[in-house]
């Protein structure tokens, strides 16, 4: 079994989609990125690739490559599981958790970890997402970014 932390912020700008966890947000001010900005996936994407030992979303998906802009982190999620199994791991579970003022994550969370589940081939019970503020503290408390954190177990892949 090997472990890994991801961690992500992004700063909000209007006039760009919010997408959390592969999910948008319809309304909502979204992230600003050189890819869709989902925080929450490039900290799950960095926290499988620290574990496999693999370096990190930046080594894999740099942001100054064309190819990037705008990518579906939801498919970068899921080429970082085909990197990890060629390395010869497997995702055991993901515990993740948002930080944010707004908008609230909790009623889309079912819908976050089905794409979670999804893109790492997991069963849906083997992905936990959590949600909290920052309690007005800083820039996320203040409403001007959004961050995320995530633990990975990979299991020797059989």
């Amino acid at each position: 079994m090997r472990v890994g932390i991801g961690y992500d912020i992004h700063r909000l700008q209007k006039g760009r989609s919010l997408i959390i966890g592969g999910v948008a947000f319809p309304g909502a001010v979204g992230l600003i990125g050189h890819s869709d900005a989902d925080v929450l996936l490039h900290a799950v994407i960095d926290a499988i690739l620290g574990a496999a030992s693999l370096g990190d979303i930046g080594h894999h998906f740099p942001p100054e490559e064309a190819e990037h802009e705008d990518a579906d982190s939801h498919e970068l999620l899921a080429e970082a599981c085909r990197m990890a199994l060629e390395a010869g791991y497997r995702v055991g579970n993901v515990d993740a958790t948002v930080i944010a003022e707004k908008p609230r994550i909790g009623p889309m969370l079912d819908a976050i970890r089905e794409r979670i589940a999804e893109a790492t081939e997991c069963d849906k019970t083997a992905i936990n997402v959590k949600a909290t503020t920052n309690e007005g503290v800083g820039k996320i408390g203040s409403g001007e970014a959004i961050a995320a954190m995530a633990v990975v177990l990979l299991n020797k892949a059989s």
